[in-house]
């Protein structure tokens, strides 16, 4: 074979390397895109059928529990954790403060349980399922003023039902909402909400949608609406 030959063999050679290349490729876009497009079909009707909605802190849905006037022009929006120590501390210092604040405000709890604390996503299921009692701010007030006690026991869901017993609530039909789906999603709703408002720990206030600095006191939590309101 002369040199000639060989050189054209070799360029033949690396023509139909560069083509098997090409097809190769194309047929990993080919592949890629086979795979991707049931996922993405997935999650966009997961996005608009699965699971509950999410809302800012200044907008109030359906499923928030909401205490105050309805009128209000101050809305406090709090992402708290039921099992939280500073959660709990802030739950007593806007109860000493709402006497003061109470007329002109209205509150908002969110759930924002974190995984540091082992009975927290429990606590706001039951807290939900106490909600269907029509006694959620009840259970909420027992879940954070004793707080100490049920937070060391090893299965606290004993304590979540003996404070529902306290309030007469239905322990069967409380047990069943406990477990239900939407009661899961509307607490992991209520946590996705937060992320996108910039929630990264336990408690956050909003006022109006704004985020705000924890107060550290009653009369603080005074000023700050006081001041808040004024503007």
């Amino acid at each position: 074979m002369t040199k000639s030959s060989e050189k054209k063999l070799k360029r033949e050679e690396k023509k139909q390397q560069a083509k098997r290349r090409q097809q190769l490729q194309k047929s990993l876009v080919t592949a890629f895109v086979v795979l991707m497009i049931p996922i993405a079909l997935y999650v966009f009707y997961q996005g608009l059928f699965g699971g509950a909605p999410v809302y800012p802190p200044d907008q109030i849905a359906s499923t928030d529990h909401v205490r105050g006037e309805a009128d209000a022009p101050l809305t406090i929006t709090v992402y708290g954790d039921f099992q939280c120590p500073n959660c709990a501390n802030e739950a007593t210092l806007i109860a000493q403060a709402w006497q003061q604040i109470g007329q002109r405000s209205r509150l908002v709890f969110r759930h924002y349980p974190l995984d540091t604390y082992p009975h927290s996503f429990e606590a706001a299921r039951y807290a939900e399922a106490a909600g269907r009692q029509g006694m959620f701010w009840e259970l909420y007030n027992m879940l954070y003023s004793d707080q100490g006690s049920w937070a060391v026991l090893p299965d606290a869901t004993v304590a979540f039902e003996d404070y529902a017993a306290q309030l007469g609530l239905d322990i069967e039909q409380l047990r069943a909402d406990a477990g239900l789906p939407e009661i899961r999603e509307k607490i992991l709703a209520d946590q996705r909400g937060g992320n996108r408002a910039g929630v990264r720990s336990t408690p956050t206030m909003f006022f109006n949608g704004e985020i705000m600095a924890n107060p550290r006191t009653a009369s603080e939590m005074i000023q700050m609406v006081n001041e808040f309101l004024s503007e």
